[in-house]
């Protein structure tokens, strides 16, 4: 009878527990998009205060924690084009963000975290002229021009192989000799200024790839829906922010999308 009473009182704490409350333990896509509609029709107005915030949100950019009130989601921005990954695993999501405005053009990687269904975790990071081979028209016009569609279940990469393919990638910026997925064609966009494809058959992501320079701090963004993995890092220059965006299909890279921060002028790197 005691025992009886004890799993009658446990549903019950589950049935009458508030599902908002329930929900941190899960997240569907479709809570995720919701959030990321939030954040894109707050950024675009320039009103942070209309997103559903969990109590004590953590707010960064550019790496370093910041004021929501005075960030560039206070700066009401015309969006061009938009890409999200939405990880239900972590109950995460990453968008990059395109803004051609040509009073101040930006490209944006903005990382969401949800916690019993409001955003508890808001991470944006910001470029513009200053960062490294920053052009958001280039960026603009290769990145819509690419298929980041839905690939049919059976044929989805696992989370597990988004992510070593992934750590290969920045891997090989310390270790010319990893093994990285590459596909066939391949491209890779960094900052909209250098891409090294040029829309043939035989393009390669292989190419101009430095050595001897570590990332570290990695986290990562996965949704195996659109075969794409993000990772937030840093480099060792300096610790420069960085995002590294990929897209795999049947386990090879075949798009790349970098966004540096520079924390110094050229980022301490050698222009190409």
């Amino acid at each position: 009878m005691i025992r009886s009473l004890a799993v009658i009182a446990a549903m019950s704490c589950v049935l009458f527990t508030p599902a908002e409350s329930r929900a941190q333990f899960a997240c569907s896509r479709a809570d995720l998009q919701a959030a990321v509609d939030s954040y894109l029709a707050a950024q675009g107005k320039g009103t942070p205060s209309s997103m559903r915030f969990a109590t004590g949100v953590k707010y960064t950019e550019n790496m370093q924690d910041a004021a929501i009130d005075k960030s560039i989601l206070r700066s009401p921005l015309k969006i061009d084009f938009h890409r999200s990954l939405l990880d239900a695993e972590a109950c995460e999501t990453f968008t990059e963000v395109i803004v051609t405005d040509a009073s101040h053009p930006y490209l944006l990687g903005v990382r969401l975290k949800l916690a019993a269904g409001r955003i508890a975790e808001l991470e944006t990071l910001v470029t513009d002229k200053d960062d490294w081979l920053f052009n958001a028209d280039n960026y603009l016009k290769y990145s819509r021009g690419e298929n980041w569609g839905v690939i049919p279940a059976a044929s989805r990469d696992t989370r597990a192989t988004l992510i070593a393919a992934a750590n290969a990638y920045e891997d090989i910026f310390f270790d010319n000799n990893v093994k990285v997925p590459w596909g066939t064609p391949c491209n890779r966009l960094e900052g909209g200024n250098v891409r090294t494809g040029k829309g043939a058959a035989e393009d390669t992501c292989n190419s101009g790839v430095p050595s001897g320079m570590p990332i570290t701090e990695r986290r990562f963004v996965v949704d195996p829906d659109i075969g794409a993995v993000v990772v937030l890092s840093r480099f060792s220059v300096n610790r420069l922010p960085d995002s590294h965006l990929f897209r795999l299909e049947n386990g090879k890279i075949r798009f790349v999308h970098t966004l540096t921060v520079c924390t110094i002028p050229g980022c301490g790197f050698q222009r190409k």
